[in-house]
């Protein structure tokens, strides 16, 4: 099997290799500036109609969005674990999958970027306040599902890898996430994990490489 992630730092794209890591899978990682005008990045968007990361190429088969990439790795890979075996630990998996793609993820695209959600003058701030105010409750609401839990279900989890990532990069922005301390636990017992490590590494030299800031 030929896998093939579509990879640029900073964004999701960590959750597919982190996953794949955990996985044992051999995989190739094709790195892609999202924020540049390469021809890499010209050629990846005429690849991807989608034009975002992670973008997973099986056997020549094209897989986007984050959820759909996670069930294809944990079913392909049972032996690691990822998703639960029982069916309604499964699906409870999935909704925190789910939730946190639908749910968080688009508050930390509106916070990072306001302007692509409303570019009418004067809106930049209004933007910024409603996406933080949602994140804040949202992980308010994590919050209480990580009391006494060292991950969501019994074991690591896809679900623990994509929180890990919101919760990481919403920790970039200008307000304090101090709040909520089993978010900031669940986030130091995953960054413990070699498969991060690893990935957080690797990504480190693309930031370096493409000159990003954070």
């Amino acid at each position: 099997m030929n896998i093939t992630l579509y990879f640029a730092p900073i964004s999701c794209a960590i959750v597919p290799y982190i996953t794949l890591t955990e996985a044992g899978a051999d995989f190739e990682v094709k790195p892609i500036n999202i924020r540049g005008k390469s021809p890499e990045l010209a050629e990846f968007n005429k690849l991807n109609p989608k034009h975002k990361v992670p973008y997973l190429i099986v056997d020549e088969a094209p897989l986007s969005e984050n959820v759909a990439i996670q069930l294809w790795i944990a079913r392909s890979f049972p032996k690691a674990g990822l998703l639960p075996s029982d069916t309604w630990q499964e699906a409870q998996a999935i909704s925190l999958l789910a939730w946190f793609a639908s749910g968080i993820h688009p508050n930390i695209s509106r916070y990072n970027s306001p302007l692509k959600f409303c570019d009418v003058a004067g809106t930049e701030d209004s933007v910024k306040r409603i996406a933080r105010e949602s994140l804040l409750e949202s992980f308010k609401l994590v919050d209480s599902l990580l009391v006494d839990k060292d991950y969501f279900l019994n074991e690591f989890s896809a679900a623990d890898a994509y929180f890990f990532w919101a919760f990481r990069r919403s920790g970039l922005f200008d307000f304090s996430l101090d709040d909520f301390q089993n978010c900031q636990a669940h986030q130091q017992r995953i960054l413990e994990r070699p498969s991060v490590q690893a990935a957080i590494a690797y990504e480190n030299t693309l930031i370096e490489k493409f000159n990003l800031t954070p």
